[in-house]
């Protein structure tokens, strides 16, 4: 019978997860308030300046649409928002032709309604649109359909409302409400990638402790931690918008670049992380031996991923993270050329592919990257 010590420990190792688990929750959810706070700001900013224009200037008497078109814009991707536009308006625009001429045979009611979203969401199918193209030409047909009875003329201000809440939507997140590119990256980018690298530190030390349950935590962790990495990519995607197209940002063009660059690169270093550490567990469960150079590989390899995030902010050629890099090949080299088993060898070959995605991430081209692992992990570097 448990004694009410045990009990006790217990109850405090619950409560004690449980801090941890809604600190961790209460950190994601600031980090998140830090990244779209400016789409509030830019979406609040486009309504009310949509619904002057539409109203005031253009004198429409039905001027909802236009801010919610500016919304859409604003909310629809974080990037990727003149091509959005482009779909929205084409949406409108496509919902409206097919709604118009499908009235005037089938006529209106609940059957005729259903018929012509099913119509139009087909129509912007076969043209290969985008689900937000589809989804804006369902809700036009859905709009027409049931309103047309009751308020006449409605199709050409709805297009016109969705140009201008599309062009003001655009107007706001480019020149008057910019996102500070940069400060938007590196507030993901931060603890996204220094968890990246300790979590390679992590599993460098389970394998050379030999501790298999401190491997699949880290697993664990990192399973967790994917959504960081895809923020990080949307956000860069922003980023790159704002300085193409914003004249305030054109200067941080070339510090983007490496962001851009890097950050697909950096995606799939972090899934061939994941299985690295994944055979890692493996080997340890089989007892397999292992070399102290593939810990050390590993650890350096983390130690990588730190001075590139590190070069990035202080925009500088990351010299330093490709050496890392390459003492991380050079180490797992040597660790496949001692005693080890068949996950060990896996795991060896994972931290390898994983290296040439960290090199291509710092600028290196691919076939370039591919002969320098090479002669890294044979010991030529």
């Amino acid at each position: 019978m448990p004694t009410s010590d045990s009990s006790g420990r217990r109850t405090g190792g619950v409560r004690a997860r449980l801090r941890a688990r809604a600190k961790g929750t209460g950190r994601d959810s600031y980090r998140r308030l830090q990244t779209y706070l400016i789409v509030a700001v830019q979406a609040g900013v486009a309504a009310a300046l949509s619904w002057v224009v539409a109203a005031q200037v253009l004198g429409n008497p039905e001027p909802t649409f236009a801010p919610a078109a500016a919304v859409g814009t604003i909310a629809a991707a974080l990037g990727n928002r003149t091509r959005r536009t482009v779909e929205l308006i084409a949406g409108v625009v496509l919902g409206i032709a097919v709604c118009d001429l499908l009235i005037l045979l089938i006529g209106t009611g609940a059957w005729q309604t259903g018929s012509i979203v099913f119509l139009a969401i087909t129509a912007a199918a076969v043209v290969r649109g985008t689900g937000a193209l589809m989804t804006q030409a369902g809700g036009t047909a859905v709009l027409i359909a049931t309103l047309t009875p009751t308020v006449a003329d409605l199709e050409v201000p709805r297009t016109i409302n969705a140009l201008v809440g599309g062009a003001v939507g655009l107007l706001v997140v480019l020149l008057i409400v910019p996102l500070n590119p940069l400060r938007t990256v590196r507030r993901v980018a931060s603890p996204a990638l220094d968890l990246f690298a300790r979590e390679m530190t992590h599993s460098a030390e389970a394998l050379a402790l030999g501790d298999a349950k401190r491997a699949e935590r880290v697993l664990e962790r990192m399973r967790d931690a994917e959504q960081e990495l895809g923020r990080l990519g949307e956000v860069v995607a922003a980023a790159d918008e704002v300085v193409r197209y914003s004249p305030v940002r054109w200067r941080r063009r070339r510090t983007l670049a490496a962001y851009r660059r890097g950050v697909e690169h950096m995606d799939r270093a972090f899934r061939n992380s994941r299985g690295l550490v994944r055979r890692i567990g493996t080997a340890l469960r089989d007892n397999e031996p292992v070399p102290p150079d593939l810990p050390a590989a590993i650890e350096h390899f983390g130690e990588a991923v730190r001075l590139l995030h590190r070069e990035f902010l202080d925009e500088r050629e990351p010299h330093r993270a490709r050496e890392r890099v390459l003492r991380a090949a050079r180490e797992a080299g040597r660790a496949c050329r001692e005693e080890i088993g068949f996950s060990g060898t896996v795991a060896v070959s994972q931290l390898r592919t994983a290296c040439n995605d960290l090199l291509r991430a710092t600028g290196v081209g691919r076939n370039e990257a591919r002969v320098m692992i090479r002669e890294a992990a044979a010991g030529q570097r």
